[in-house]
């Protein structure tokens, strides 16, 4: 099911798949998903939820896995990947693709006013909170508190919103 706020710019490059399974997928108001997005419903049953004011750009892949919701003012940078889902691996009798997908952590939230750097990782589990700040190239695993700086593979902390520069 696709509900698309009339209001929303989405870009006629984006490739945005309908779900065969039920998936939700819904952009709020004023949001723009720039080209050579893609949303795809794999991986799972959650629901894809981008919140009002987001700037989505172009090259993100977003997958619906064990869910995203993302909050209001989002502004995610080129090529980013969020990936709610885990594959089962165990079994060395069987091939990956044959094996599913390991139980959900939780899918992904993102609230509302964070920054996202070009190429940025988030994966099943990862809770952002409001105001924080993820810089280029990082891998998001675990919860990453408001208005906190992360930065690395994996991400940790390098500062606050509001520090003074370095």
């Amino acid at each position: 099911m696709l509900q698309i706020d009339p209001t929303a710019k989405i870009s006629a490059l984006a490739d945005i798949e309908e779900s065969v399974r039920g998936t939700r997928i819904a952009i709020g108001p004023r949001t723009v998903i720039d080209a050579f997005v893609k949303i795809k419903p794999a991986g799972g049953m959650g629901d894809v939820v981008i919140g009002a004011d987001c700037a989505i750009n172009s090259g993100v892949v977003i997958y619906s896995g064990n869910g995203v919701t993302i909050g209001d003012a989002v502004a995610i940078a080129a090529n980013c990947t969020l990936a709610p889902t885990n594959h089962a691996v165990a079994d060395t009798t069987r091939r990956i693709r044959d094996q599913g997908f390991q139980p959900s952590k939780g899918g992904i939230v993102i609230e509302e006013d964070v920054w996202l750097g070009a190429n940025v990782v988030v994966l099943d589990g990862a809770i952002i909170r409001r105001g924080a700040v993820i810089a280029a190239g990082s891998v998001v695993r675990g919860e990453v508190p408001a208005m906190a700086i992360y930065a690395g593979a994996p991400a940790r902390r390098i500062g606050q919103r509001g520090d003074p520069p370095r």
